[in-house]
């Protein structure tokens, strides 16, 4: 009986590390598909992945902002012609905290033609029904 109990266990623990590597994955090219819009000058794409909602919330030095279209206003402003650099995250810390929530540490740097720009970051993703989308996100 207790060679069951141990074998469902062990059964169980490699399921959800399984779980935990396949999560992590996802997340993973959530991050590269964002890096390849921005690339490609394509903020929508990069945008893609923030929720589509008011809920959304975005947090960068004293500001706190709410909803993907303000999100989308605050990226025209500020990234836009000679603003625009190539975007790469470094430093990636990926956590999952169940099968639909995870949290995200790393560094960004957009190097654009003349400067760069650089910071850490925290997200926090939500497993909703169009993927993996970050509901929050603070960035510095």
């Amino acid at each position: 009986m207790a060679v069951i109990l141990i074998s469902l266990l062990f059964l169980s623990f490699c399921r959800t590390a399984d779980q935990t590597l396949k999560i992590k994955a996802e997340i993973q090219t959530v991050l590269e598909r964002q890096k390849e819009a921005w690339n490609a000058k394509n903020l929508e794409g990069f945008l893609a992945y923030y929720w589509n909602s008011e809920k959304l919330t975005f947090q960068s030095g004293n500001n706190r902002l709410h909803g993907w279209n303000e999100l989308l206003g605050r990226y025209k402003k500020n990234y836009s012609g000679e603003n625009w650099g190539n975007l790469d995250f470094t430093d990636l810390e990926i956590h999952v905290l169940s099968k639909d929530a995870a949290y995200v540490l790393g560094r960004w740097k957009v190097t654009a033609k003349d400067s760069s720009k650089d910071g850490v970051f925290t997200i926090i993703l939500r497993r909703i029904s169009d993927g993996w989308r970050i509901i929050h996100d603070h960035t510095s």
